[in-house]
């Protein structure tokens, strides 16, 4: 996979270079597969997040959404041209969006991103997951894979989702997108919170912290340490039932930094497995799970956060819990059968 998003981010920039297209970076991988605990091997889906810059002539700036303001928080991407008249962009041939005609920025220049990936002045999700369907469906074809492998894209609306396969081996790629926070590692991304969220709307995304929480962890861990054992054992175990794996991954990521990686060896298996039990049987009593990320000031040095998400207060991800007594007593009655 990571060798596949090297060869696409070659031609990315080949084929954007002189575009008023979003600038693609390279590809970060995140989530399970990347971290090492994926709770399906038979079907792992190997997400890989591509940071995305303005354009030249035109700038990004996030607006939080102020619908959304009780948990984690949403944005928008607003999209404005910048004036180029004196920028050395002018050697480029490039007229100026604001300053030059109408008529003639038709005639001599491709359009602008406000015309190609937006709705009204805001980067919408659906359209630039289009867009990136397509230049992937143009690229493969260059690429060195495409001798030996075989693509086929997959439907999905806010992200490019694919399969390559080649006799029985095969892999499934899902490329979100987004836009850093400026040089944290917390992104906006196109990776949806709600079973439906607007295409304008991108929601705060952690992914590439948490990656590196791992990586750090991984670093100081014994070899014979079963930290993603116990994470995959749990995340298997409870499909089906109604507690997500982002549960079982923060209730995880919450131990690891309470007690030493020492104590996550072999011989400690049965006990860190009943501490993960308890502390979920004690966030679903009191109807509280702290977000790892969001407020937490003790993180391994070298994952960077926004001022705003460091100094944030708590998060709770079982706040429904707390609004919807039958949501609780479902989620006790799962509990018991898990």
């Amino acid at each position: 996979t990571t060798t596949l998003m090297e060869q696409f981010a070659i031609y990315f920039g080949r084929v954007l270079s002189n575009s008023f297209y979003p600038v693609l970076q390279g590809a970060i991988g995140v989530g399970s597969a990347f971290e090492g605990w994926s709770p399906r091997e038979q079907d792992v889906v190997y997400q890989v997040l591509i940071p995305m810059t303005p354009p030249r002539g035109h700038s990004f700036h996030l607006e939080l959404d102020s619908a959304e303001q009780r948990h984690l928080r949403n944005f928008r991407i607003r999209v404005q041209q910048e004036c180029t008249c004196t920028s050395e962009q002018q050697g480029e041939n490039m007229l100026c969006f604001l300053h030059q005609p109408e008529e003639e920025l038709r005639t001599h220049q491709d359009p602008s991103l406000l015309d190609t990936l937006c709705t009204g002045c805001y980067l919408d999700v659906q359209k630039t997951a289009r867009w990136f369907y397509q230049l992937v469906r143009a690229i493969w074809p260059a690429l060195l894979q495409s001798h030996n492998w075989h693509l086929v894209l997959l439907p999905s609306s806010r992200s490019c989702y694919f399969k390559v396969s080649k006799g029985r081996e095969s892999f499934q790629i899902e490329m979100l997108f987004g836009v850093r926070q400026g040089n944290s590692d917390v992104f906006v991304s196109s990776q949806p919170r709600q079973a439906y969220t607007s295409s304008t709307i991108w929601p705060e995304n952690y992914a590439v912290a948490e990656m590196k929480f791992f990586k750090s962890i991984a670093r100081q861990a014994p070899p014979d340490s079963l930290h993603l054992k116990c994470l995959q054992f749990f995340t298997r175990l409870q499909l089906g039932l109604g507690f997500s794996t982002y549960t079982f991954k923060t209730i995880v990521m919450h131990l690891l930094r309470a007690l030493p990686v020492s104590e996550w060896r072999r011989r400690d298996f049965v006990r860190r497995l009943m501490d993960i039990s308890e502390a979920l049987r004690t966030c679903v009593e009191r109807r509280y799970l702290n977000h790892f990320i969001v407020g937490n000031q003790r993180l391994p040095e070298g994952i960077s956060l926004p001022p705003e998400v460091l100094m944030a207060g708590s998060c709770n991800l079982f706040h429904d819990l707390v609004m919807d007594p039958v949501a609780h007593s479902q989620a006790m009655s799962q509990y018991v059968d898990l």
